[in-house]
């Protein structure tokens, strides 16, 4: 099999990308391209700015050249990208999309798939935008859901809009709420649930732990049935599976969570129908990156999370 060699490309830095340090701005023009061949051609001088040599830490500015040298592509590499476009599931997020503008793009993802490659997947929702979108100068993820979750995901189409919306994030302007369906019957004096969560390195498991970060998670009913609660519920912070963990902290575990739930809710709810994590977030309030105007958006559930709580209440009635 033969590689691809690309040709001298001479990039214009626009106020959009000014900003970032040029070993970043390369991995992202190329994302085909192993990482130690960007940093060769930074250490080799073969990467000029204003047909000047530039080290990995430089950051570019408005109005910048930046010339980048032929490089070698597997085609291997090229192929992957170029089949991966035309599956089906990677194609269907095509019609996943809620809004988008020049900004930004939000999506109702799916549940079960990831939000971007790595631990043996090739592709995740980030890396199917950019392969069904080649023309799409910039494309980044705003925030993560996990795999399981499905619902509302931000992804940034300019890097202006990422640090925009990433502030948002960071100063808990972002407002958004999830539907998730528990264990049991949840007390709807519980409205709050502050516990700090310890997060394992080796095995990615979550606990309620005082030697945590400070956790907060929101609750308000929206149904009870006889074995289950159909909850509202807005993460204050934003630690790794802290919905998932507050849940089974106080006692009512989320349906078919395979880390944090109960064996015996999944045997019930799987009779109603279910097979996936019952998690979507359903809502989020923003100002948007461009306009400054306030974003409201709701992601609708799928048919099958849908059938479950008709179901339920056909059980109750």
């Amino acid at each position: 099999m033969s590689d691809i060699r690309t040709q001298v490309q001479l990039v214009d830095v626009d106020a959009d990308m000014a900003g970032q340090r040029i070993d970043n701005f390369l991995r992202a023009r190329l994302k085909s391209v192993p990482k130690s061949v960007v940093y060769r051609i930074l250490r080799k001088g073969e990467v000029r700015v204003n047909k000047k040599r530039v080290k990995a830490e430089y950051k570019i500015a408005a109005g910048d050249v930046v010339r980048i040298p032929p490089v070698t592509i597997s085609e291997s590499a090229t192929k992957t990208e170029h089949v991966s476009a035309k599956l089906n599931k990677v194609a269907e997020l095509e019609h996943c999309v809620l809004y988008e503008d020049d900004h930004l793009l939000v999506l109702n993802k799916p549940s079960g798939t990831a939000v971007h490659g790595g631990s043996g997947l090739k592709f995740g929702v980030i890396e199917a935008l950019r392969a069904l979108r080649p023309q799409a100068r910039f494309l980044e993820l705003v925030h993560r859901i996990d795999r399981d979750t499905s619902g509302i995901l931000l992804v940034a189409k300019k890097r202006s809009a990422l640090r925009h919306l990433q502030a948002q994030f960071r100063e808990k302007t972002v407002h958004k709420y999830y539907y998730a369906l528990v264990m049991g019957v949840w007390k709807k004096s519980c409205h709050t649930i502050k516990a700090p969560l310890l997060k394992n390195d080796v095995n990615s498991i979550v606990r309620v732990n005082p030697n945590g970060k400070a956790s907060e998670t929101r609750f308000k009913v929206l149904e009870s049935f006889e074995e289950a609660t159909l909850l509202q519920t807005s993460p204050i912070t934003g630690r790794t599976h802290q919905i998932r963990v507050h849940t089974q902290y106080a006692g009512h575990p989320i349906a078919w969570d395979d880390r944090y739930g109960d064996p015996r809710f999944d045997a019930y709810t799987g009779k109603l129908g279910l097979n996936r994590l019952f998690l979507h977030a359903a809502h989020i309030r923003f100002t948007h990156p461009g306009t400054g105007d306030i974003m409201e958006i709701e992601a609708p559930m799928d048919r099958m999370l849908k059938q479950v709580i008709q179901k339920l209440r056909a059980q109750a009635s």
